[in-house]
């Protein structure tokens, strides 16, 4: 699968215009889409076990905010941003200097979970493990999945449909 680079218009403010919004797989533009780039992006902190439990309530705090205000890009860059907290970290525990491969380019060890025991960096592995927990709550929240299931078939953005329920 290719991501759709070529198909978004990264200059736009995606809060005036979040049918635009393009919702793909992973973390695909967490570090572009603005004004909720600039927004969340100066609390993600994972150096260390205290500084990412910090920033994962920051953010999960402000995914609850985006969602009170129905404002679904919003919340999901903020989940996107709990994600790569936890990716983030867990490449820096894995990889000494977050270095996942050799210098020709091939991966030194498979994805997954680590089972020798041995980390790289054990104060961020337990910074990843903070983000985890938020990570699956946001992404797993009954108002956000249907929020999201609204904003791909466009009708999130129709007023009269957002009036219609509510989570309260």
């Amino acid at each position: 699968m290719s991501l759709p680079y070529d198909q978004v218009d990264w200059s736009i403010n995606y809060r005036k215009h979040p049918d635009q919004y393009i919702v793909s797989r992973g973390q695909f533009g967490v570090l572009k889409y603005e004004p909720y780039k600039s927004e969340i992006l100066q609390y993600w902190r994972y150096a260390d076990k205290e500084s990412a439990k910090q920033s994962k309530e920051t953010i999960l705090g402000m995914f609850y905010e985006y969602l009170s205000d129905d404002d679904f890009v919003g919340a999901d860059m903020s989940k996107k941003f709990l994600h790569m907290g936890f990716t983030r970290a867990m490449r820096y525990a894995k990889y000494p200097a977050g270095k996942k491969y050799n210098d020709d380019g091939s991966e030194k060890q498979a994805h997954g979970p680590d089972t020798t025991g041995w980390w790289a960096d054990a104060s961020k592995r337990a910074a990843a493990l903070q983000f985890k927990p938020a990570w699956d709550e946001a992404r797993n929240n009954e108002k956000y999945q249907r929020l999201k299931e609204l904003h791909k078939s466009g009708e999130l953005y129709d007023q009269h449909t957002l009036g219609e329920w509510s989570d309260d």
